[in-house]
């Protein structure tokens, strides 16, 4: 099985054909765990988890040693071959790369739920299964919850406003992510108000800090992602709530046609 040497701070832990690559301080939780077969398979056998949406599953555990507050998710492909490809990666899987990048990012000052531990198992050869542990943002929504029908004009603003904020650090960074969409944006309520946390980070990428070809490129792929929302699910939003992503789109569409 090939295996990434774990990052500064993390260390691995094993039983039977499953591993994980673990901070140091959680590798009492992620032997707990593992005990019970997978990551995934102890998060969805817990009585107290809370269910959550995302491409299938998620669970939201207190961590059964540290009791830590942790989000787990089991890694699958999209797109049209899903029905194919499932669940199944080439070792050594997404996860080690989606660990870097979060680590990279945070490094960055782009905010994104810190990666506690990934743990990957056995599928058909010569494939892999993989699940990713992350703290738990309290109390976080996804954008796309402030754009519903019910939420009052001043709240969807404010998500708009620290949506803006997380964007303008990602262009500052060079941090173009590929499938910025309303469900990959975490909106959190912080003491200085609401903040934005970049979710799905595998689909990242790192070019030119300050370059305006990621700007537009970010500010284009969230803001088609709202526009698909509001014309096929109602949801509700004003351009002028994001006239700074719309400048970059058209500041992007003028350098296109120049």
């Amino acid at each position: 099985m090939t295996e990434v040497a774990p990052p500064p701070g993390y260390v691995r832990v094993a039983a039977g054909r499953c591993s994980a690559v673990v901070l140091a301080f959680h590798a009492d939780d992620a032997r707990r765990l593992l005990a019970e077969g997978t990551l995934y398979g102890a998060a969805a056998r817990d009585l107290a988890a809370r269910t959550l949406m995302g491409r299938g599953l998620v669970y939201a555990i207190a961590l059964p040693v540290s009791g830590t507050r942790a989000v787990v998710r089991h890694n699958r492909h999209g797109g049209l071959l899903a029905p194919l490809t499932r669940d199944w990666f080439l070792p050594p899987t997404r996860a080690p790369r989606e660990l870097a990048i979060a680590l990279r990012l945070r490094d960055l000052g782009v905010p994104t739920p810190e990666i506690l531990m990934y743990g990957t198992s056995p599928a058909p050869f010569p494939f892999r299964r993989a699940d990713v542990v992350t703290r738990e943002v309290q109390g976080a929504r996804d954008l796309s919850d402030y754009l519903t029908r019910d939420t009052l004009e001043p709240s969807r603003r404010a998500a708009w406003a620290a949506t803006c904020a997380l964007v303008g650090m990602m262009n500052r960074a060079g941090v173009r992510h590929h499938d910025l969409n309303v469900k990959n944006v975490l909106i959190a309520d912080a003491s200085i108000g609401l903040t934005a946390h970049l979710l799905d980070v595998d689909r990242v990428t790192f070019g030119v800090a300050g370059s305006d070809e990621v700007a537009s490129a970010n500010a284009e792929r969230l803001l088609r992602s709202a526009r698909k929302w509001r014309d096929e699910r109602g949801a509700r939003f004003d351009e002028r709530e994001v006239g700074a992503l719309g400048e970059l789109t058209a500041a992007g569409q003028a350098r296109g046609r120049s």
